[in-house]
């Protein structure tokens, strides 16, 4: 007999103030996002460097900024889903964890990436710096990831990665771990499933602008998409076929991209 799936309906209460923060850190992300885009607009500081001329602390807190503007509105669904495990053990006289342990699990895989990501922007700005022919042919090399991002579109790794957050219910029963240390685990698990979805995603904005506010809306649209179970799989070959005509436009035609090195 199939396991029937708990419905969210009885811990609305329990959920509204939850996404009502949720709501709120991902609206002040996001304005925070188009101040410091603005600022980069009007000056040259940052402009066409991976790291956005940023040493490794003020990098993370962009990078972390970006990671909630963008995850926390995808990402909503699985933490309103523990959530209301949690409630209902707590209806039920047993010990619960507050959600934010499990949210704290999560931004922590995130931050590791990000702490990746600023390592190997400043390796690539230095090898450009070094080797003339990477710098004259940034956007070509961006295309490519752009190429590389597509094909991953299609690759069993994103599927499997992306059945685990399509599900709510189904990774909440199938991880579960008590206490604070099993809600962590869980978020770290979530994060790691999170991460195998959108990692190349989040690797195609740099080529297009780091701190482009409007890519960075269209992937977030696009990742939230993914996770819908009824358009998520035709959402993820439309936009391998666009990733990949686009990156091959632009190592024909580089000047549709940014040359970023």
């Amino acid at each position: 007999m199939a396991r029937a799936t708990p419905s969210l309906r009885p811990f609305a209460r329990e959920r509204l103030p939850i996404l009502i923060v949720l709501i709120v850190l991902a609206a002040a992300c996001w304005a925070a996002l188009l101040s410091r885009s603005a600022a980069m607009a009007r000056g040259a500081m940052g402009r066409g460097a991976l790291t956005m001329g940023l040493g490794w602390a003020p990098f993370m807190a962009v990078w972390v900024v970006m990671m909630m503007a963008m995850m926390l509105p995808t990402a909503a669904p699985m933490i309103l889903t523990f959530a209301a495990a949690q409630a209902e053990r707590r209806r039920r006289q047993r010990s619960g964890v507050p959600t934010w342990i499990f949210v704290a699990g999560y931004l922590l895989v995130w931050t590791a990436l990000g702490i990746a990501a600023y390592a190997l922007a400043l390796g690539a700005e230095h090898l450009a710096r070094r080797v003339g022919w990477i710098a004259a042919n940034g956007a070509r090399i961006g295309a490519a990831s752009l190429i590389v991002a597509g094909l991953y579109q299609l690759s069993p790794a994103k599927r499997i990665c992306l059945a685990k957050c399509r599900t709510p219910w189904g990774f909440i029963l199938e991880s579960w771990r008590d206490g604070i240390g099993g809600a962590l685990r869980m978020g770290v698990v979530h994060g790691a499933y999170c991460a195998g979805c959108c990692w190349m995603l989040f690797v195609i904005l740099f080529p297009l602008g780091v701190m482009n506010v409007a890519a960075m809306a269209l992937v977030t649209a696009l990742i939230y998409a993914e996770r819908s179970s009824t358009i998520g799989a035709r959402t993820c070959q439309v936009a391998a076929a666009v990733l990949i005509t686009y990156g091959a436009l632009g190592i024909a035609v580089p000047g549709v991209l940014p040359s970023v090195m």
